[in-house]
């Protein structure tokens, strides 16, 4: 990387911690030279401490180490945006971010329901209600999205939140179990999506 460090009189510029899997924004420190070198050596986030003077690792007192995923430099390479796996809580307050809010993503825990369709297809589970229809096949599958498809049209025609999610739910999980079947995944849907977009 090419980082120009002589933009600022004290030799430090910015680095904006962002969460690689969430993409949600950690916090903000201040690196020189040796800081970043440092960082690049332990794959730990190291700042130096304008108040300390001194370089600190994220996480040496606490254990919530900032594991680097990648290091970008911005258009005029004077700021750095580092993605990160944290260990923890990032803020010294215990909170997930130093801008108080939940370091999550509402896909999440679509992403882990797949991975647990998936995980279910490689190794059965007995009695597991996913296995059945896997036993079944995709032609049973198929059905039971369609079904799944129209019921959630009936309960869109209604006022009924409780109803019409529950039905959302039921279709998500019944897609995903049929991409599965299928062998493919929601980030293959993605990529059309993303394709027909441009």
């Amino acid at each position: 990387m090419n980082i120009n460090f002589t933009k600022s009189p004290d030799g430090l510029i910015p680095a904006i911690i962002q969460d690689a899997h969430t993409q949600k924004v950690l916090m903000l420190g201040f690196m020189n030279q040796e800081a970043v070198e440092k960082t690049e050596q332990t794959k730990k986030v190291t700042f130096y401490s304008r108040t300390r003077q001194t370089l600190w690792t994220k996480g040496e007192t606490s254990g919530n180490f900032l594991h680097v995923v990648s290091i970008h430099t911005d258009c005029d390479n004077d700021t750095l945006l580092i993605k990160v796996r944290p260990d923890g809580p990032t803020c010294h307050t215990g909170n997930d971010t130093c801008f108080e809010e939940k370091n999550d993503n509402a896909t999440d825990f679509l992403l882990q329901l797949e991975r647990v369709i998936q995980a279910r297809k490689q190794s059965p589970v007995a009695g597991s209600y996913t296995n059945k229809l896997f036993d079944k096949g995709v032609n049973k599958i198929a059905q039971k999205v369609g079904e799944e498809a129209v019921e959630l049209v009936i309960e869109a025609k209604d006022d009924n939140e409780e109803l019409f999610l529950g039905e959302a739910a039921d279709l998500m999980y019944h897609y995903l179990v049929l991409l599965t079947q299928k062998g493919y995944a929601l980030s293959d849907v993605v990529a059309v999506l993303e394709k027909r977009h441009k």
